[in-house]
């Protein structure tokens, strides 16, 4: 059984945050809804400005709630130089549960969302660390990579070989508001999410071709092209740690899978073809009444 909770969430209208509102307010909880952007997401009960860089509206974000959803500030080495002050603030104001975002490829103590990763046992007693894999919206919403999907169809990377255990944000979502929720406190360690398998981005590209009807090609890259091609728009540091990422998963980094999503929710994690397949419906669909 599960009581009602009121769960900040931060990045509300983000990739995993505005799902996880929704989750929760289907199950009959409190989800505030924390963002710089508009609309309040499906499901929020009310919207809070928020923005990691301004303290002043901290205070008022965290009134009410008990428990966190956690989000970095996206593109930022040192999340926790922002983050932990706040964090320090939420424990005072009775939070005692957290939930923190972070990646499968940044251990805790790692670079950038490791070192929060690394101070959470100091902060809350009941808490976990979510560390999925790539997210499978990757290729179907606002990344870099979906864009050129659509307008060229072509993937860009330097992972060569390299495979992937794509994970889908609604099962990122599932798990977040699962341990956010249940009665048990959350299992004070790290989970690594994962699909149900490991993809190299050739078979992510073909995968795609028979889904759209559409010829999707995978073009691999020397790290010196994507740290250059990336540079044209991110922030320096941003380009070299993503392309440093790109050249662990030619090396195997990201090359396994886990039960993490089935353990947590009851049901398997869904597949990259099947979510492909619905953005693909739902994409025709749209064209036809446009």
């Amino acid at each position: 059984m599960t009581g009602h909770h009121t769960v900040l969430v931060t990045g509300a209208t983000g990739t995993t945050g505005s799902r996880v509102v929704a989750r929760l307010a289907a199950g009959g909880h409190t989800a505030v809804a924390a963002s710089r952007r508009t609309p309040l997401p499906t499901g929020a009960a009310r919207a809070v400005r928020f923005d990691w860089y301004d303290p002043a509206c901290h205070g008022a974000a965290l009134y009410g709630a008990d428990r966190l959803y956690l989000v970095p500030p996206i593109g930022d080495p040192d999340p926790a130089a922002v983050m932990l002050p706040f964090l320090r603030q939420a424990r005072a104001a009775g939070v005692r549960r957290a939930v923190l975002l972070g990646s499968s490829a940044i251990p805790a103590g790692g670079p950038g969302v490791g070192q929060v990763h690394a101070a959470l046992p100091g902060l809350f007693d009941e808490w976990a660390v979510l560390r999925p894999s790539w997210f499978m919206q990757n290729f179907t919403g606002d990344h870099l990579h979906a864009g050129s999907i659509r307008s060229e169809g072509v993937i860009r990377t330097a992972t060569g070989t390299g495979r992937v255990g794509f994970v889908d944000a609604d099962d990122i979502a599932a798990v977040a508001a699962r341990l956010l929720t249940n009665a048990s406190a959350p299992p004070a360690t790290d989970l690594v999410l994962t699909g149900p398998q490991a993809l190299s981005h050739d078979e992510v590209a073909t995968l795609f071709t028979e889904a759209t009807g559409h010829p999707v090609r995978h073009l691999p890259l020397t790290p010196e092209q994507l740290r250059g091609r990336l540079s044209a728009t991110l922030p320096e540091g941003f380009a070299n740690l993503l392309t440093d990422l790109d050249q662990a998963i030619a090396a195997g980094s990201e090359d396994r899978v886990t039960d993490t999503v089935e353990r947590i929710t009851g049901r398997p994690p869904r597949a990259l073809r099947e979510v492909v397949e619905e953005w693909a419906a739902a994409a025709s669909t749209a064209r036809r009444k446009s």
